[in-house]
């Protein structure tokens, strides 16, 4: 848990930051739309804006980013949009294993990645094991990945264990889901950014944000800026986190 000085704070340098930061990246077909291009347009710019992100969070200090970057739902957008993220998808993932040798950041994909093409699979892998041994910041990145679905998932695996008598159905607790999640042995978001004003939570780490603070701001993801991520941080560390306490 993040601890914060009690006092009114101008600077990120003044607060201890949260330690884990989720994002859902939103707002880049409404970016494209408002400059009258395609949707493509705007999510090429959003990748670019995500490239500079989480080299910000990680030279920071945030030890833990996941950023939402393609739902379950997603599949049911036009087939030409859903062909340029994949090739997008594919691009980020070859800049990362050529340009990022020297990276501290250690990439992990959350969500059920064998719905891709085999060449992204394969990219997704060559990532995940060449950065394995790196001590920074940890980059999950959601990819056909949905709250509901991965609680889906853990309640299946629980359910496996008690079929072989592993466990007994009075043993299942919320550790237990917690080990069998995505995220599982990684602390639950401090902190969730939701860019371009929308005030839902979309699916996004249903189970782990249980006492997650929200920051939502009215800026579509393409604009969102490092002055936009120091304001977030800023206004989470005025927050009084009680759990549900007192």
């Amino acid at each position: 848990m993040a601890l914060f000085k009690k006092k009114e704070v101008n600077s990120i340098e003044d607060i201890i930051l949260p330690e884990h930061v989720g994002i859902i990246m939103d707002g880049n077909g409404r970016w494209a739309k408002k400059r009258g291009l395609p949707r493509s347009a705007g999510h090429s710019a959003g990748a670019n804006n995500f490239r500079k992100i989480i080299r910000y969070c990680s030279d920071i200090g945030i030890k833990y980013l996941t950023m939402y970057a393609f739902s379950t739902e997603n599949w049911r957008r036009p087939e030409d949009e859903v062909s340029a993220l994949m090739k997008l998808f594919k691009q980020y993932l070859e800049e990362a294993l050529r340009d990022f040798k020297d990276d501290s950041i250690k990439l992990r994909f959350i969500g059920d990645t064998t719905a891709f093409r085999e060449d992204i699979q394969e990219l997704m892998k060559e990532a995940v094991e060449g950065s394995k041994d790196r001590d920074g910041m940890v980059l999950n990145l959601a990819m056909n990945y949905g709250g509901r679905d991965e609680i889906v998932r853990a309640a299946k695996v629980i359910s496996e264990r008690v079929l072989k008598g592993e466990i007994s159905p009075e043993e299942i607790n919320e550790q237990m889901i917690s080990d069998s999640i995505y995220t599982a042995g990684q602390p639950d978001p401090d902190l969730i950014i939701r860019p371009s004003g929308e005030y839902r939570t979309s699916n996004f780490l249903l189970w782990q944000s249980a006492y997650s603070e929200y920051v939502i701001m009215d800026k579509l993801w393409p604009d969102f800026s490092k002055d936009d991520m120091n304001f977030a941080l800023l206004e989470y560390a005025k927050r009084n986190r009680r759990f549900g306490g007192v």
